[in-house]
């Protein structure tokens, strides 16, 4: 379930999230943390559907994560990264991590997120590079990348590529399409992949986000 690969790819028409139908947060007060909480439900042809779920939290420069099933099944990470932010017509987010993995795979794990938006256009990647702690063989990058367009404040299209190792499939770089629904901090998406398979695999996400001012202030 686990090999080593190399390679990391999108690219890139011109300007476009995590993954995702899943515009980001607008920017925050200074006492105020954003969270987004997410589930993802993989259906996979001739091999075993999971679901994972993620939390962030993200204060100032601050970003803090949580997964599960991500990196491998029955397994979970903890992340911390910084944030930053520049621009205004073209805003750009770029946040370096570090996590810890742990459960099937155990392992320290370098990562990043990236997001280029223009106007209803957003670009985003999100990846890492899985250092096991008992068996460099077992090495590997994982990416997960996307080009949406928000049509309507409450509709969005684009097009999506993942490279993972949580199932098998003969394609080692799955490319597909997405849609999805957003209204009052809910999103709902759905990933269609051509995985090789006889059937594509089918991503279904939900996640609401929100913000929430300093604790105790009036």
């Amino acid at each position: 379930m686990k090999a080593p690969i190399a390679g990391l790819l999108l690219l890139c028409a011109a300007p476009v999230l995590a993954q995702s139908g899943r515009a980001p947060l607008p920017r925050q007060n200074p006492d105020e943390w954003s969270f987004v909480a997410s589930g993802y439900g993989s259906i996979v042809p001739n091999d075993q559907s999971y679901f994972t779920p993620m939390v962030t939290a993200d204060h100032r420069w601050l970003h803090l994560e949580a997964r599960y099933n991500y990196e491998d099944l029955e397994t979970g990470s903890l992340w911390a990264g910084y944030n930053f932010h520049a621009g205004s017509r073209w805003l750009v987010e770029a946040t370096p991590m570090l996590g810890v993995v742990f459960g099937n795979t155990n392992a320290i794990a370098p990562g990043y997120e990236f997001s280029l938006t223009w106007t209803r256009l957003n670009l985003s990647s999100q990846g890492e590079y899985v250092a096991d702690a008992g068996d460099q063989s077992k090495n590997y990058f994982y990416s997960w990348n996307e080009l949406v367009y928000s049509a309507t404040d409450w509709f969005h299209a684009g097009a999506a590529m993942q490279h993972t190792l949580a199932y098998q499939t003969p394609a080692d770089v799955q490319l597909g399409g997405s849609f999805g629904f957003t209204r009052r901090g809910w999103d709902f998406t759905t990933y269609i992949f051509h995985s090789g398979l006889a059937q594509p695999t089918v991503v279904l996400g939900l996640s609401y986000s929100f913000q929430r001012g300093r604790v105790g202030k009036r």
